[in-house]
């Protein structure tokens, strides 16, 4: 039976590396191998912790036979493959350490870079996320992450080569202060770059091996709207008639002023408007600008309402 220290026996610098995995158990020996490689290169402290993410293959029981093993490693078993959002804040709440190494097993990435990482991680930054360079997977995946980061970037206004490497260092009071769920995880260091924390990246390699592909238009579309969720919260959760009611606005003077052009066409007489398309076209823009700011109001009430629960600051230091 495995002793379970508490947490006021840990040392305050522990690491915790969080490692998610779903069916992955090719894999499994190797990257335990690396990951405690990594760790006792580093020379802290540290606690390994598996999240199983509802595999149907062998993994568990692999994971289970090295908990057995190894007092370091602790597993967790999902019911259902819930994702990697999920997995990390089960991690976070199942671990101690102060700094968070997430990996995310798909990415196969060679962790004998890690050490490099607390390099940059110790000298006042907050969360390091990894650049895989270079890359292994296939042309049409690193086609559309190039274009995903260069997306994100522009939007988010952070130039970062690799933003869901899927492995990245924080503090643990970063990833306590994010909001993450669904695929977001995919954007925790743009999420901690707007909340103020300083953000560095540091290249990794990835390891030959069999990838998942993107294959499906739903994908990239999905992704796309990801990266327009992060800038709506980042930018407008607290205000979103900002957001709304500019769009509205553009709507109703578009609709207003071809609703305006159609009535001086008739009353000129310079010919009949009844069926036309433009008619119909500034009306409906008329109409969708009332519902986007009457949506802005909405979402401004119930901002209103939670005010006293939303926190919309984030202090770094306080003296004396």
């Amino acid at each position: 039976m495995k002793m379970k220290m508490g947490k006021d026996t840990l040392p305050e610098q522990m690491i915790s590396m969080i490692i998610c995995n779903h069916n992955m158990a090719s894999d499994i020996e190797d990257l335990y191998g690396a990951a405690v490689d990594a760790a006792e290169r580093i020379g802290k402290p540290f606690e390994i912790v598996f999240v199983d993410d509802g595999s149907t293959d062998q993994s568990y029981e692999l994971l289970r036979s090295i908990a057995d093993r190894d007092t370091r490693v602790r597993v967790l078993r999902m019911r259902s493959t819930f994702g990697e959002a999920a997995s990390l804040d089960a991690g976070l709440e199942h671990s101690k350490g102060d700094q968070i190494v997430f990996i995310s097993a798909r990415v196969r990435v060679d962790l004998s870079s890690l050490p490099e990482f607390f390099v940059k991680f110790n000298d006042n930054i907050d969360l390091v996320v990894g650049w895989r360079h270079p890359r292994s997977d296939g042309i049409m995946n690193r086609t559309i992450s190039w274009f995903f980061n260069r997306l994100a970037g522009r939007i988010a206004k952070i130039r970062l080569h690799d933003i869901n490497s899927g492995i990245f260092i924080a503090r643990r009071e970063v990833l306590a202060r994010l909001s993450y769920y669904g695929d977001l995880h995919n954007f925790i260091p743009v999420l901690a770059a707007q909340q103020g924390y300083s953000v560095a990246e540091s290249r990794i390699a990835q390891k030959q091996g069999t990838f998942r592909h993107s294959k499906f238009p739903k994908e990239y579309v999905q992704r796309v709207l990801d990266i327009i969720t992060v800038f709506f919260l980042s930018r407008y959760s607290k205000k979103p008639i900002h957001f709304l009611g500019f769009l509205g606005s553009l709507f109703i003077i578009s609709g207003v002023g071809i609703l305006v052009y159609m009535f001086f066409y008739r009353v000129l007489q310079f010919g009949p408007i009844a069926g036309r398309p433009l008619l119909l076209l500034g009306a409906m823009l008329l109409v969708i600008g009332i519902q986007m700011i009457s949506i802005g109001l909405l979402g401004e009430m119930v901002i209103f309402t939670h005010a006293g629960d939303i926190e919309e600051y984030n202090i770094e230091e306080i003296i004396n």
